[in-house]
């Protein structure tokens, strides 16, 4: 696979720096194992190889499992993830699918989101998923290959 054009963060200046900072703004509030689970399965859903790629290589660093990472795409119906991680996952979900249901984030997955996280974390968690499906949608869009930043 080629890329349609250089990465838009490359050619526009100042971008990779503003997409990085946003990233980098929820590292304080989240365990970077959950922030890696969430970026991994919000990839999945978008179908961005080059994340789908990268972010287990991230997970291992911080000390993820195999076993977990391999089983993200169907984290309700495995055993390894806590409620909380499971909330995030939740959300994630939701977040990344907004147009797939005419209420995407309803109060039931909002709620018990909450529940495991307090305010700065939630906020966090938020900007989290917001920004994975940023890189995602500007990878897809250029048709950036696997391999092409390395980890």
């Amino acid at each position: 696979m080629k890329a349609r054009m250089n990465h838009p963060v490359m050619v526009v200046p100042d971008a990779m720096k503003a997409l990085q900072a946003l990233s980098e703004s929820t590292k304080p509030a989240l365990p970077e194992k959950l922030l890696e689970l969430i970026n991994l399965r919000a990839s999945q859903i978008n179908g961005c190889s080059v994340c789908v790629d990268m972010h287990p290589k991230l997970a291992r660093r911080a000390g993820e499992t195999d076993e977990r990472l391999f089983a993200v795409g169907a984290w309700r119906d495995t055993p390894y993830f806590t409620d909380a991680e499971r909330a995030a996952l939740a959300l994630t979900e939701a977040v990344t699918r907004l147009s797939d249901r005419e209420d995407p984030v309803t109060d039931a997955v909002w709620d018990e989101a909450a529940k495991h996280f307090d305010e700065q974390q939630l906020a966090s968690l938020v900007l989290g998923i917001a920004a994975i499906n940023v890189w995602n949608r500007l990878n897809v869009a250029v048709r950036q290959p696997v391999g092409a930043w390395k980890v």
